[in-house]
């Protein structure tokens, strides 16, 4: 006689009837004191308290100019935007995103695997790590829309079915980042706390929510009490520079009305030990490309 694998503890409950805010039950830094890598101590101590960390210079400007030859090959191919895994502006229909650009594209696979990249992803995560997602996100001036707030962790455990908080993300920019062209904006130390959203998940929810957002948004009085506990941080920077962020941040990303654009690469590590499992809340899991089911290491 056999028996159903047993179903994986839900620390985090989300998209039920009502809010639900659950302390974090995970670390935030996953490696021993003092590991080896690209990462010095002090820097990870702000990481493991803040849930971010930017640095100025990740690629020097002459790899900036490589891979922005190559995001604007990306966007401007025919067959790409064709491809599901590009997501188009709903007013403008050009190009905002293009998902898993590591196996399209050699140039931004070469990027995933560099030691300055993959290397700071091991040393938070404490193990081998595999890319959950990947994707250009084009932000051009006059009107793209932005992201409103929410943790990617709870999209991801919800639709994606990640039971733990060991994934991290790195943007990189490949425009300058001023503080009125649309930046990432974050709120230290949020990742402390797993806010569970109200609502049920929509059958093929990704198809509206990568356009704009509706499950998984935590309401107005949350926001509220979150932002007033913790403040929020507006990233700025020159191309090159990049931020390091939890998976469990509160973050969120105005409109781009000005007419500077404002593009970078966006790569999502999660932890070989922390396979995505049956989605936590969604009737169904999201596509490989925006969810990978792909569990390689990175080498």
């Amino acid at each position: 006689m056999t028996t159903a694998p047993e179903r994986t503890a839900d620390l985090y409950p989300t998209r039920g009837a009502t809010e639900v805010a659950t302390p974090r039950m995970d670390p935030v830094l996953w490696s021993d004191p003092g590991a080896p890598g690209p990462f010095e101590e002090p820097d990870l101590a702000d990481f493991e308290r803040d849930g971010f960390l930017a640095i100025d210079q990740l690629i020097a400007p002459g790899e900036v100019d490589t891979y922005r030859r190559e995001l604007d090959r990306l966007v401007t191919d025919p067959e790409i935007r064709a491809d599901a895994r590009s997501i188009v502006e709903p007013k403008s229909e050009e190009i905002r995103t293009v998902f898993e650009v590591h196996k399209i594209s050699e140039v931004f696979a070469n990027l995933v695997r560099d030691p300055r990249v993959v290397g700071r992803a091991r040393q938070i995560l404490g193990s081998d790590v595999y890319v959950h997602q990947s994707r250009i996100n084009v932000k051009p001036g006059f009107g793209a829309t932005g992201f409103y707030w929410h943790s990617d962790f709870e999209t991801w455990h919800a639709e994606d079915g990640l039971a733990k908080m060991r994934t991290v993300s790195v943007s990189i920019a490949l425009t300058r980042n001023y503080d009125t062209n649309g930046g990432l904006m974050i709120m230290p130390g949020s990742h402390k706390t797993f806010l569970g959203c109200a609502g049920k998940t929509p059958k093929d929810n990704y198809k509206q929510s990568l356009q704009m957002q509706d499950a998984g948004i935590p309401s107005d009085e949350s926001l509220c009490k979150f932002a007033d506990a913790h403040g929020i941080k507006l990233f700025k920077g020159e191309a090159g520079s990049a931020t390091w962020f939890d998976c469990n941040c509160m973050h969120g990303s105005g409109d781009n009305i000005t007419p500077y654009p404002r593009s970078n690469v966006f790569i999502v590590f999660n932890s070989v030990e922390n396979e995505a499992r049956d989605p936590f809340a969604a009737p169904v899991r999201r596509p490989d490309y925006i969810g990978a089911r792909d569990f390689t290491p990175v080498r």
